[in-house]
């Protein structure tokens, strides 16, 4: 006891230098004069106030006292040193005083450790206490941290609410308990009721989060009240009014919070259920819910709902786009992700096979050429290839065939049957036609070397020449997209016309410096370079070191990236030309077990070869040049028994066969065969071609028969020639954005609507800006909710391009009213958890007593 009392004097004497030590119940003369306080003189009172006071005050002026009165306090008439006491430190030996000396806490606050004193038994907690009190804390914010002791959190209401939440969907309820036994539960719902209007008859955590879910749904669709909360008790019928409007402010930051995310799911799911809200989606129509976002079940009403117009046709592309990004920011986006943009691919190329079906009909391509074909594929068609390419990936990663499959067997079907099907057979006719395979002004994939690779050794400037095996074009346009969004660097694409038939050697032979290519006359399948084998990077390494003056190099792409910085610093300077070659689509496609992999390993391929190009760039390289050997076709579904080809393969000699093409001498012509002899393909040798029609297969035992890549079809012979520069300067900005206020800048009401305008459309190099929005008094205190918002929005139609958002108060508006605030847009420090004005506008808040009625 000495020691605890000692202890709390020094605390006293640390900010006083008289002390006054109360004993009101006679109980601690002896422990008085049983304390040794250096350097403090202990004096009793009896009946000697004023010989004491003038010792203290003017004898010993420096000195410091303890003054001891055993019984009761004299009245203040009677206390001749009661300007002392006033004016210097105060002791009293009850555990509450003690309590309230160690907390350097005045006797005006002793009920804050009176009426809770089960909190201070605990040293841990005292101490946790102690380290967030301030000088001029009330007691109110001091129950309010004690609250916050008590859960482990901020000392903010929310912020307690939020672990309370957490432990209430853990099954645990340890902290509310500790609340309760410090009897601090009664201040926690006072200030639940201050803030949100919660007031219940049956006050629970459980109860206050059933109460936000179901309010904040009512208050989002405005609706009437559809299921009866929680009977209150047997007497009580009427349901409980509607919690403040400040309650979707708390629930957005709750679900928005990574830290509190698990606790919002699960605590979402079982409210609704207990609320009955798969029930009542069942009656709403999906388009009232894209901003809604409080239940899981939300997002599959809308899904399901989504899937189904865009197979029925009764939505529009361009509606579909702006609710799945809308549905980007909600909280299960992450979880749908793949099912969200599944649908937006598939409404996309729905909306552009209507646009382009006719334009390969017999009348539309009457006088066109090969190049004509060529030329209009790669300004357009290709995003068919694209979209569909895109909608079957998402919608194998969002593990959702069931939910998917009628819209999917829609759009294989419009895929094989109205795009693929019938370009392939227009085109046949025009293949069937060429004398020679070239589509001038498109240039041929034989004369790269000459027409693309060499003019940079000529100027003295190093290339590295890429090729990615199956890169068919439509990929590499969004790659093309891809690398013009890094900053610096600057890229262009062409179409190049490949060799034929487009299979893996003679594209890449044809991609080497070349006079002569031939097809060996052998079940090998290998092509020729001026007389030697071009098969495997030996070879192609001898073929590139015969180019008179420039030292030419190939190597593999893992081989590359596995290179440490100064072995591939060391590789580039020693070498004018690098052929590097990388294999991921081809690799996946061309086995049986993996081709319906194949567009997963497209997105793989895409990132490998931004990595490829940065990590050579980052050795003094700045010029790339990024293209492929040859094209392919894929369809998802299994292949239909009519796109094989019956025909019967007959000829001298029948050297090298795939699925979609034959190597051999004197081939028996046949319907559903097409025959080239090596000089039409640029060729020499004595090894003819023949390419099943349109997109026919042939059988192949053990192959697999989705990918395929050999024939004359646009997805096979149309690759991509990408031209890639890095600059010396930054060449990347991010779209502005403004606030319209239009002619009103006074708010009235508990929300405001605010127009955001991106000033132009999101392109490669004027990227996307990410906001976040929110309403502050001059002080600098929210008051609003928050928004972040994300503007990358590409229409080139302006009204395309405003956002609207609506800001809903807190009642810290209140405090606001008839002051100026500001609508403060605020963008993110990379890298840090900074964040800087981008723009503000104000507005005077002039809201009456009116605005807070809900009708």
């Amino acid at each position: 006891m000495n020691n605890r009392i000692a202890q709390a004097l020094f605390k006293v004497f640390e900010r006083h230098r008289i002390v006054f030590w109360h004993d009101a119940k006679r109980e601690l003369r002896a422990d008085f004069w049983a304390i040794q306080l250096p350097d403090v003189k202990k004096l009793e009172l009896t009946n000697n106030e004023f010989g004491i006071k003038h010792k203290i005050l003017r004898e010993q002026p420096e000195q410091k006292f303890l003054l001891y009165r055993e019984g009761p306090q004299p009245a203040d008439l009677d206390n001749w040193l009661l300007d002392v006491e006033l004016a210097y430190g105060e002791f009293r030996s009850d555990q509450s005083a003690i309590w309230l000396s160690e907390l350097e806490l005045g006797l005006e606050l002793a009920d804050v450790v009176q009426e809770h004193v089960e909190f201070y038994q605990a040293v841990k907690r005292k101490d946790a206490l102690k380290k967030l009190l301030k000088a001029d804390d009330t007691a109110g914010q001091i129950r309010l941290k004690m609250l916050a002791v008590c859960t482990g959190g901020e000392p903010r209401v929310d912020a307690v609410m939020e672990n309370l939440l957490q432990e209430l969907s853990a099954g645990r309820e340890e902290q509310i308990k500790l609340i309760g036994r410090c009897n601090l539960d009664g201040f926690l719902w006072e200030k639940l009721f201050q803030l949100f209007d919660y007031h219940s008859t049956v006050k629970s955590i459980k109860d206050f989060v059933l109460r936000v879910f179901s309010d904040s749904y009512e208050i989002d669709l405005d609706s009437e009240k559809y299921t009866e909360i929680r009977k209150r008790d047997k007497n009580e019928k009427k349901l409980p009014s509607r919690m403040s409007q400040d309650i979707l402010v708390f629930l957005k930051r709750w679900k928005d919070s990574r830290q509190f995310e698990n606790a919002f799911e699960t605590l979402s799911g079982e409210c609704a259920e207990v609320l009955g809200i798969e029930q009542d989606l069942d009656k709403r129509d999906f388009r009232d819910l894209i901003e809604v976002d409080y239940f899981r079940l939300i997002d599959q009403k809308i899904i399901s709902d989504l899937v189904r117009a865009v197979a029925a046709r009764t939505v529009s592309s361009g509606e579909v786009a702006i609710w799945v990004r809308q549905r980007r920011q909600g909280h299960w986006y992450r979880e749908y992700c793949h099912v969200y943009e599944a649908i937006d691919y598939a409404a996309q190329f729905q909306e552009k096979l209507t646009v382009v079906s006719g334009q390969w009909s017999v009348q539309a391509t009457v006088g066109w050429s090969l190049a004509t074909w060529v030329q209009r594929y790669a300004e357009t068609w290709y995003k068919l290839d694209q979209l569909y390419r895109k909608f079957t990936y998402h919608v194998r990663m969002s593990g959702q065939a069931s939910l998917m499959g009628t819209l999917t067997d829609q759009i294989e079907n419009l895929y094989s049957n109205n795009y693929l099907l019938k370009l392939g057979d227009r085109f046949q006719a025009f293949v069937e036609q060429a004398t020679k395979w070239e589509a001038l002004p498109v240039f041929n994939q034989r004369d790269f070397f000459e027409h693309c690779v060499l003019p940079f050794p000529r100027k003295d400037n190093k290339v590295c020449v890429i090729i990615s095996d199956a890169m068919r074009y439509e990929i590499g346009e969004e790659l093309l997209s891809c690398i013009r969004q890094e900053d610096r660097y600057s890229a262009e694409l062409e179409p190049v016309l490949s060799m034929l038939p487009s299979y893996t050697q003679l594209g890449m032979a044809a991609l080497l410096p070349n006079k002569e290519l031939a097809i060996a006359d052998n079940d090998t399948g290998t092509v020729l370079v001026d007389g030697q084998s071009s098969q495997g990077t030996a070879n192609r390494n001898k073929i590139l070191g015969q180019v008179a003056g420039v030292r030419a190099k190939a190597c593999k792409a893992d081989a590359l990236m596995s290179m440490n910085r100064d072995d591939c610093r060391a590789l580039v300077r020693d070498h004018d030309v690098i052929y590097v070659y990388h294999n991921r689509i081809d690799a996946t496609g061309d086995k049986r077990d993996s081709e319906e992999r194949v567009f997963e390993a497209v997105e793989e391929t895409v990132q490998e070869l931004i990595r490829l190009i940065k990590k050579l760039n980052n050795a003094n390289i700045y010029n790339f040049l990024v293209t492929s050997d040859h094209g392919f076709i894929y369809q998802n579904r299994v292949i239909e028994e009519s796109d094989f080809s019956g025909v019967a393969i007959n000829g001298e000699q029948i050297l090298y066969r795939d699925r979609r093409f034959i190597l051999g001498k004197g081939l028996a012509e046949a319907s559903g065969l097409h025959t080239f002899t090596p000089a039409q393909l640029g060729l020499t040798g004595q090894v003819d071609v023949q390419i099943p029609k349109s997109i026919n297969r042939l059988r192949l035992q053990g192959a697999g028969s989705r990918f395929v890549h050999g024939g004359a079809s646009l997805q096979e012979v149309v690759i991509p020639l990408i031209k890639i520069n890095k600059k010396r300067q930054s060449d990347v900005t991010a779209v502005e954005v403004n606030i319209l206020r239009g002619a009103n800048s006074v708010i009235t009401s508990g929300q405001l609507a605010v127009i955001m305008y991106q000033s132009v459309p999101a392109t490669d190099k004027i990227q996307s800006r990410t906001l976040r929005a929110g309403i502050y008094t001059e002080a600098g205190e929210l008051i609003s909710d928050s928004h972040d918002l994300i503007f990358d929005l590409s229409s080139e139609n302006p009204r395309e391009r405003e956002l609207q958002v609506r800001f809903l108060f807190t009642r810290k508006a209140d405090k606001a009213n008839g002051q100026y605030v500001t609508l403060r847009l605020e963008e993110n420090h990379a890298g840090t958890s900074h964040y800087k004005e981008y723009k503000s506008i104000r507005y005077l808040m002039q809201r009456s007593f009116t605005s807070d009625f809900d009708f």
